[in-house]
Order: C-alpha cells, then sequence, then structure tokens
C-alpha cells in the first residue's frame, strides 16, 4: 500500500511530497544566494572600497561555497526524480502544454546543474556566462514556468 497525501485516495505518493519538499528547499537555497549575489553583494563595491569589498565577498564566498553547490545538485536530482513521475505519456497528437514547459523548465534546471558541477566540483570554467546573471535569470524563467505549466 502507498501512503498518499491526500488520505490515501487517488494523489501523490508520500515520496513524492517529501522529494518535492526537500526539491523546494534545496532551490530556495540556490535561487536565494542567486538573488542575494545580484542585488545585493554585487553592490559592495559603491559602499566599500575594492578590497574592502573584494575581502568581504571572498569570506561571503567561503561559507556560500560550501552549501549552495550541494543545494544546486539536489535541486536537480530531485528535479529529475519529480519529472519521471509526473510527465507521463505523449498523446499521439504531441506533447502537452504540461509537457511542454516541464521539459523546458527541465533542460533549464538541468543546464544550470550541468554549469555548476563541472565549475565547482571539476574545475571547468562556466560556459559563456561566468557571472551570476545568466543563472538567475534561468532560476527566473524557471519559477515562471513551474506556475504557467498548472495553468
Amino acid at each position: 500500500m502507498t501512503l498518499c497525501y491526500n488520505g490515501g485516495e487517488k494523489g501523490y505518493p508520500i515520496t513524492y511530497t517529501i522529494i518535492h519538499t526537500i526539491h523546494l528547499y534545496a532551490a530556495f537555497i540556490y535561487g536565494g544566494f542567486l538573488f542575494t549575489d545580484n542585488l545585493f553583494m554585487s553592490k559592495m563595491g559603491k559602499s566599500l572600497s575594492p578590497e574592502e569589498a573584494q575581502k568581504a565577498r571572498q569570506a561571503i564566498m567561503k561559507h556560500v561555497r560550501k552549501v549552495v553547490p550541494p543545494a544546486l545538485i539536489v535541486t536537480v536530482l530531485t528535479g529529475i526524480y519529480m519529472f519521471s513521475q509526473v510527465f507521463g505519456e505523449i498523446p499521439p497528437e504531441g506533447m502537452t502544454r504540461f509537457q511542454i514547459l516541464l521539459s523546458i523548465k527541465a533542460f533549464l534546471g538541468l543546464w544550470l546543474g550541468i554549469r555548476g558541477f563541472n565549475q565547482v566540483y571539476l574545475g571547468i570554467d562556466p560556459w559563456v556566462f561566468k557571472s551570476h546573471k545568466f543563472p538567475f535569470l534561468l532560476v527566473i524563467i524557471i519559477i515562471a514556468l513551474s506556475q504557467f505549466m498548472h495553468l
């Protein structure tokens, strides 16, 4: 018997709900860092000297590197699991709007995950975009897609 979140009737297994919750927390950590970096940390040079700003950023990033990359990996892995559970079969007339938007969201998430893994764990420079502005934009797009795909 599979426990379901809605009292045992038709619905997602509790495993999915737990994985989804982990996914959301990990995504909040990753997206929250990008939000903070792009909107606040990047502005430190305006109120601090270049040397002070660099020193402050290095002090913060020392702690960020322990938490944010693993959060990104957890987000991608839990996202792959959830994708496998909700994508469904492609109807004869082609993918549904939900499947199309979920596929775009999954592609962008995988791109972020591969880019981040290569940069942090393999020491490979990020492809094309070296700042956090493009990943931040992708996170915003992913969040929007996750809302629109359920309409």
